[in-house]
């Protein structure tokens, strides 16, 4: 169970997970960071390392000890509980997301709304908000709740993602602040955090999907924090080609690098496609349910490398656009938003198949 012993105010119901799944499962070996080292420069050094070469390698890892209890995080499960499951439908309809007219998921996605393979429409919702929770307004059932949505905002953004920022740019061996300085909290942009309810689908659909939830995607922006749950499901593909399932561990968060930022590094950290699937057998009974913080570059970042950094002038610069074509984060933001799960796609090789954003190769995976 993930109810608290104690009684916060406002009361919002219980969430209870979901078991963790028995099935034999192939699992990536992920490195798990222990932010609680970053107290001394001994241990800076250290994950500073550790945290360059997972980026480059595989462009996910696991961090623990990141400063939330059991029991805060178990309460953001049971407001992203309620948040999707007790506003009624029909406030959902008043603050729905303007995604095709804004470029932007802040509020409401309903299911149905992206295409996943042969005719087979998402079964995903979601609730976005910004990390600035005034800068839209809310159901009038979750106002109460938007102070503590807004200080769990920013618990990821100054605790955590600050913290990954500044290792990762020890990593490139450039000054701490560098990608901290692209990536200003008071910007408002598109960071936001996001509550996600996966529901089951037809037997079906499952086929036609090819057992595919949320296709193998690239994040667009940053730095992606997703809180761990139990119910298996995300995929990440690994540089030999194959599929393997990312393991839950309780009160871990696992982050990953997105677009923006394997950009801004040359291609030197590693913006990896990952997919939900389909879970394993003993756990298609429940829901999934996400909890995360995107965070993205501000709005005017071109989206060009840090070629002062000693590593890439040594390794050299992969480029996805020349210097002069490179978008800008609200472009890149905007057009990868607008176009996914609705664009038209071109078959490429195998299942993967492409467009192109701002005259950038895009690719998705079934």
């Amino acid at each position: 169970m993930s109810c608290t012993t104690s009684t916060p105010v406002p009361h919002v119901p219980c969430h209870v997970p979901a078991p963790p799944t028995k099935e034999e499962l192939e699992y990536v070996d992920l490195a798990i960071v222990d932010l609680s080292k970053a107290a001394t420069p001994e241990g800076r050094a250290q994950l500073a390392t550790q945290v360059r070469d997972a980026m480059r390698d595989i462009g996910f890892l696991v961090v623990i000890n990141h400063g939330y209890t059991q029991e805060q995080r178990d309460r953001i499960f049971d407001i992203a509980d309620y948040t999707i499951t007790h506003v009624s439908d029909e406030d959902k309809l008043k603050y729905e997301a303007k995604v095709l007219e804004t470029g932007s998921y802040q509020g409401y996605k309903p299911p149905q709304f992206w295409h996943i393979d042969n005719g087979v429409l998402d079964r995903i919702e979601q609730y976005n908000i910004n990390r600035n929770v005034t800068l839209r307004e809310h159901p009038e059932l979750l106002r109460p709740l938007l102070p503590e949505i807004s200080e769990f905002g920013k618990h990821n953004h100054f605790n955590v993602c600050h913290l990954i920022l500044r290792l990762l740019a020890l990593g490139l061996e450039l000054p701490e602040e560098t990608f901290i300085n692209l990536f200003n909290y008071d910007a408002c942009g598109e960071s936001s955090v996001t509550f996600m309810k996966y529901f089951s689908r037809s037997e079906e659909d499952e086929g036609k999907a090819k057992n595919v939830w949320f296709k193998g995607h690239t994040d667009l922006g940053g730095i992606t924090i997703l809180w761990s749950q139990p119910v298996s499901a995300l995929q990440i593909l690994l540089p030999d080609g194959k599929w393997r399932w990312v393991k839950h561990i309780d009160n871990s968060l696992v982050i990953n690098v997105g677009d923006a930022l394997e950009f801004l590094s040359g291609g030197y950290y590693r913006a990896t496609i990952h997919r939900v699937v389909q879970p394993p057998l003993d756990q298609r009974g429940f829901t999934r349910l996400g909890v995360s913080y995107f965070s993205m570059p501000d709005d005017n970042v071109k989206l060009v490398p840090l070629t002062e950094s000693p590593v890439l002038q040594r390794e050299g610069v992969q480029r996805r656009f020349s210097d002069e074509e490179s978008p800008i984060m609200e472009q890149w933001r905007k057009g990868r938003i607008v176009a996914y799960g609705k664009s038209e796609l071109k078959k490429a090789e195998g299942n993967v198949e492409e467009e192109y954003i701002h005259g950038g190769l895009v690719k998705h995976y079934n």
